[in-house]
């Protein structure tokens, strides 16, 4: 799998609900930075995040651009979807991703063009 192919899947895997898939998606140590929340690092608390915490209830990520250079993966979209308040998301993101040598993230970091969501 490529990192293009393997950061496609991520966003597949959680536009379905996938958690198990997307915990997968990451290295044991992975680190995930994100606006309004602590620095998620590890499986479990990703687990806890994508399993819970997260305000997303469902959704679609459409992705703009998607750039690699070796193993790092760059990517715009936007997501249009419901949070869990019932209340419609279109928002705006970019996510840079570092992968190791199995096309695993060890870190990400999120940007969005309006408030955390």
């Amino acid at each position: 799998m490529s990192a293009e192919q393997a950061t496609r899947r991520y966003y597949a895997l959680v536009d379905a609900g996938d958690v198990d898939g997307v915990v997968g998606c990451f290295a044991e140590d992975a680190v995930y930075h994100r606006p309004g929340y602590a620095p998620m690092e590890g499986r479990a608390a990703l687990a806890e995040f994508y399993g819970g915490e997260r305000v997303i209830a469902d959704g679609r990520h459409e992705l703009d651009e998607v750039v690699v250079e070796g193993r790092r993966v760059a990517v715009h979209g936007r997501f249009v979807g419901t949070l869990k308040d019932g209340s419609a998301a279109r928002v705006g993101f970019a996510d840079f991703w570092v992968l190791d040598e199995a096309d695993r993230a060890t870190e990400r970091r999120t940007y969005f063009d309006a408030p955390a969501v």
